[in-house]
């Protein structure tokens, strides 16, 4: 995982949104590694081949032709993505009938748009981002959300003592990009003004250096290069704050899900499936996706997946399944992006989440 550019460049694309006439291009780095050999040539990153899933109430004909579709990553293969790797690996794509081509991101790929515009069936998007899309006109509907708690954290050191991101904030360094609306749901509960705000460069190299330096992060990420590099990082989630929206969020066009929501349905069952088997082992998801990206080692998929576990597996998901979503997340976070002038309305939830229920 190459967490400084990677992370600099997710957090720019989501600043951006609000300048963006329709939608933002997805988060990427300037390279992404290569494709797994299945991709076309026409594919901005390598594909995933079909697999099978468990729990398939109608499943194709034995004989009858997977579908191809194709489902478009908003980053390179790592392990938020284990479970789609997962569903190819174990069978679960490929029993419910399709054969999937999973597209890495790679710098600029506009994900949410590729969807809207038929270029994919499915593809990976943040909550926050969906409802802007939506707003703009985007024909876009949410389907699964794999993070039901955000990655999204304020890195400080723990000598520093701090027990809360309001402990953080009354005084030091802090790197931010204060465009984005988690950092304005801070500044706007908290204030700025005891804390020297700086850019955020994307790496870890200062905040190893300086005491009194926090930093943004990913708390999958960079307390973990960070830790790597003999500091002693503290993250607290923003999600503990009250802004929690979902992040990784599978979702698909709305003429796919009027024209064959089977189809749509057997995507989400595999995918679920595909979670399941990740959590439960990720040994083999991982193995494949270090040959696509080479950038990351062995040791931090393990790290990354481990770190990511409870913010995926929560007490919801236990009762209601995995990527759960409930509308009063979804109001919640529509109202607050309003609220911070995200948004200038908030579009109807009812129509947001009709192929989810």
């Amino acid at each position: 995982m190459h967490f400084p550019d990677s992370r600099r460049l997710f957090l720019r694309r989501l600043a951006s949104l609000a300048a963006v006439p329709l939608l933002a291009p997805a988060c990427s780095r300037s390279q992404a590694p290569e494709g797994d050999g299945r991709a076309s040539s026409a594919s901005p990153q390598g594909s995933a081949p079909a697999a099978p899933s468990q729990s398939a109430p109608a499943a194709p004909a034995p004989n009858a032709p997977a579908a191809k579709v194709k489902l478009a990553l908003n980053w390179v293969p790592e392990p938020e993505f284990g479970g789609f790797y997962a569903a190819r690996e174990s069978g679960a794509f490929a029993k419910e009938g399709l054969d999937v081509e999973i597209l890495g991101g790679g710098a600029g790929v506009p994900v949410v748009q590729m969807v809207a515009g038929g270029q994919v069936d499915f593809g990976i998007s943040g909550a926050d981002e969906v409802l802007t899309a939506r707003a703009r006109g985007a024909d876009v509907l949410p389907l699964f959300a794999v993070f039901q708690t955000s990655p999204q954290a304020i890195m400080t050191h723990e000598s520093r003592g701090a027990k809360s991101i309001a402990d953080i904030l009354k005084s030091g360094t802090l790197a931010i990009e204060p465009g984005l609306p988690y950092a304005a749901y801070l500044k706007k509960k908290y204030g700025f003004d005891k804390v020297k705000v700086v850019p955020y460069d994307g790496g870890v190299a200062r905040f190893v250096a300086d005491k009194d330096f926090s930093q943004q992060c990913f708390i999958t990420a960079e307390p973990i290069a960070a830790k790597r590099k003999g500091s002693d990082p503290a993250a607290f989630l923003v999600a503990s704050e009250g802004f929690n929206p979902y992040v990784v969020v599978v979702i698909t066009r709305a003429a796919l899900w009027k024209e064959n929501p089977e189809r749509v349905r057997a995507f989400v069952r595999a995918t679920r499936e595909g979670w399941r088997t990740y959590l439960q082992d990720p040994a083999r998801s991982n193995e494949i996706m270090a040959k696509l990206n080479t950038s990351m080692d062995a040791e931090t998929f393990v790290a990354a997946a481990e770190a990511q576990r409870p913010l995926i597996e929560t007490t919801e998901t236990k009762e209601k399944g995995l990527g759960v979503m409930t509308s009063e997340r979804w109001e919640t976070l529509a109202k607050q992006l309003v609220d911070l002038g995200v948004l200038e309305k908030a579009p109807p939830i009812d129509e947001v989440l009709v192929a989810a229920r």
